[in-house]
């Protein structure tokens, strides 16, 4: 094993905390030559896509990595902002406005607040060593999909472990595996549609779209599907709608596989034929808005209601940047980092220092 260098160390430096924020990534221009490498690397993951490797490097490589990429680049154009990618603009304005709710809470011992990308940039490796040069010896990790899949969470994780292995000083590390039945993130998630619903009025019908997984890995013990039906019960019963007033479903489907049903596209051309005039749907399962929410839902899923009969289509955000979900993301924050937000010593650490000097250290 190869161990990379580690920075620079001086006796009587105050260890620091950081908190770790890992979305899923982004190509880093809406062309054909940028979302190749993207999707290189996020479809050859096998967490996500868990075919027999030489079979799947055959079909990724062959086919997919040849056709896709310019398909892909089209949908991310449709969607892409002045300022960048809108999944990486709103994790980078949530990470900003989470250090602001931070430190107005902390002062002097709050954490160091960053993120990464588990496909694409900032890598979770350059982020890591960014940590580990502020001296930052205990992370939390807080992957930014509520509900835990294998697929998306463990993945996550995944990317930070592998780089722990290539390090010979490895920091303290906690991890968040879900939040998908979080007050605060329930109650946030409710009063974004109540808003909405108040600007906008109330559908007939409200749909909840959750990104979809392979059936089999329920059968295999992914808890992913009972978090999404858990979330989407709790944000009902919090917006007092009953059973017939709402439907959960799940979207982007991918490959022959059989996924969790009931898919959001068919949903969505259901309710169309049976008359429903007006449809919401929101996406509980991000809470920044991406290339699945926009383009997929926002477009895709509009003119599959239309086309199949439907009047009037609706698509709500998601938290995004709302003040209480900063705040619930920041209690969140705080209730993993108990115990390790004390005030340093500043005399401990001098007497430290001084011991180490008379031991002949150099710093």
């Amino acid at each position: 094993m190869t161990y990379k260098t580690e920075p620079t160390f001086t006796h009587g430096t105050a260890e620091k905390t950081a908190v770790l924020l890992i979305n899923l990534g982004t190509p880093e221009a809406p062309t054909a030559e940028a979302v190749r490498p993207y999707l290189k690397e996020f479809l050859g993951d096998p967490r996500v896509v868990e075919i027999p490797r030489l079979a799947w490097w055959l079909i990724l490589n062959g086919i997919i990595l040849n056709t896709r990429p310019k398909k892909s680049a089209k949908k991310y154009a449709s969607i892409w902002m002045q300022t960048g990618s809108p999944l990486k603009v709103h994790t980078e304005r949530q990470t900003q406005l989470l250090r602001q709710h931070l430190q107005a809470s902390l002062g002097d011992t709050t954490p160091v607040v960053d993120y990464a990308m588990r496909y694409g940039n900032p890598s979770v490796a350059s982020v890591l060593n960014k940590l580990k040069a502020q001296n930052c010896q205990r992370i939390l990790l807080l992957p930014l999909y509520p509900q835990y899949a294998a697929s998306s969470s463990a993945t996550a994780l995944d990317a930070v472990f592998q780089e722990l292995l290539h390090m010979r000083n490895t920091p303290a590390i906690r991890t968040v595996k879900h939040f998908h039945d979080d007050p605060g993130y329930i109650k946030s998630t409710a009063q974004n549609i109540r808003d909405y619903w108040e600007s906008h009025g109330r559908p007939d019908k409200l749909v909840m779209s959750f990104h979809g997984v392979p059936s089999f890995t329920l059968e295999k013990g992914d808890p992913y599907h009972c978090e999404c039906l858990k979330t989407g019960r709790l944000v009902a019963e919090e917006l007092g709608l009953t059973k017939e007033q709402y439907v959960i479903s799940f979207q982007s489907r991918f490959g022959k596989t059989e996924w969790i049903k009931p898919y959001t596209t068919a949903t969505l051309q259901a309710l169309g034929k049976q008359g429903i005039e007006r449809v919401d749907v929101v996406c509980p399962g991000f809470v920044a808005d991406c290339l699945e929410t926009l383009e997929e839902i926002a477009m895709e899923g509009k003119a599959d209601f239309l086309n199949a009969g439907g009047k009037d289509y609706h698509y709500i955000s998601c938290l995004n940047e709302r003040p209480d979900w900063i705040k619930s993301l920041g209690n969140l924050v705080l209730n993993n980092l108990q115990g390790w937000l004390d005030k340093p010593d500043v005399v401990l650490l001098e007497q430290s220092r001084l011991r180490a000097i008379a031991m002949n250290a150099e710093r």
